[in-house]
């Protein structure tokens, strides 16, 4: 039975779900410090799609600085936040958004834990560079002493047999048996967060949980995030939030959580996100599911008749 809360548009700390439509850097100087143990967010990349107005990189760079400096102050001691980007590209020039935002975090007084790279094999494809099949995840904490639950997250171990060899524990058992720590590559859910691979897809057309946004966060990304950095009843905020797909993830969970987001459409499908998850309706992509994977027999993966021709290839090149 899913708990059904009322959504409502100012933070309080016994409200469970907060939805604000708004400035994000606005909204942030309104809360009180120190009130959210997980702060996660896709902020805008600069673009110029059709929720952005594309700036200079070094503006935009400046501007989220103030940001990041207000979610600093709402982040509590023992929080994390977990910023995940892709590239800013200007006339074919690649810039890694990462590695301009590692050094505005860092001089904030966050500490990186991971730097987490979110592959996924379906995207754009690029003309005079390869296609990008990635982004990052930047996960800081505000101290040494922060929530990890481990065991939380865990994923089946691929030698749950394995023993030591040597040493004092020789012949012991030397896994865990809730399985091992993921990795820091997720390609393959079911597989691994910090030595193995996960595959979590990007959400495109034939995806369950496609909205009318353009680059909208997978619920079961955010679901990772929340279930190994907060616990029960903590509060989860993502100030870029889109359509909501990290309160989905959140309240799912037995979190509290506020969003912003200055769109007023997205704001309305956010809520129809929610309610929907409340009543049981939403569509939403199991945590933990494989990948398909294609056996071969579908008609779409086999070589078409019009390529197996040889004067026919040498048309096409």
């Amino acid at each position: 039975m899913i708990q059904q809360y009322k959504i409502t548009s100012d933070f309080m700390y016994d409200e469970h779900i907060v939805v604000k439509q708004g400035d994000t850097l606005t909204e942030l100087k309104k809360l009180p410090n120190d009130c959210f143990k997980l702060i996660i967010s896709s902020p805008p990349y600069n673009l110029g799609k059709e929720y952005e107005k594309q700036v200079k990189l070094s503006h935009y760079i400046q501007v989220q600085t103030e940001i990041i400096a207000e979610l600093y102050r709402l982040l509590a001691i023992n929080g994390s936040i977990v910023w995940q980007v892709g590239n800013y590209v200007d006339q074919g020039e690649v810039f890694p958004l990462d590695m301009y935002f590692y050094p505005v975090f860092k001089s904030l007084g966050f500490k990186l834990r991971n730097r987490i790279v979110w592959h996924f094999d379906h995207g754009l494809h690029a003309k005079n560079r390869f296609s990008g099949r990635y982004e990052v995840l930047l996960w800081f904490t505000k101290s040494d002493d922060y929530i990890f639950n481990l065991d939380a997250v865990r994923v089946p171990s691929k030698y749950p047999g394995k023993r030591h060899y040597k040493g004092n524990k020789i012949g012991q058992l030397s896994g865990n048996p809730l399985g091992k720590n993921p990795s820091d590559y997720w390609t393959l859910m079911m597989q691994e967060w910090e030595s193995g691979i996960m595959e979590i897809p990007n959400v495109k057309a034939n995806h369950p949980e496609k909205t009318a946004h353009p680059c909208q966060f997978p619920i079961e990304l955010v679901e990772r995030c929340v279930l190994a950095l907060t616990d029960e009843q903590d509060w989860v905020l993502d100030p870029f939030a889109g359509v909501g797909s990290s309160l989905v993830a959140a309240i799912k969970h037995e979190r509290r959580a506020m969003m912003i987001d200055y769109e007023a459409q997205y704001i309305e499908i956010a809520k129809q996100r929610i309610e929907a998850f409340q009543n049981g309706s939403l569509k939403i992509r199991p945590l933990g599911k494989e990948v398909f994977k294609p056996t071969g027999r579908e008609k779409i993966v086999q070589m078409p008749d019009e390529w197996l021709t040889t004067d026919k290839q040498d048309k096409l090149l």
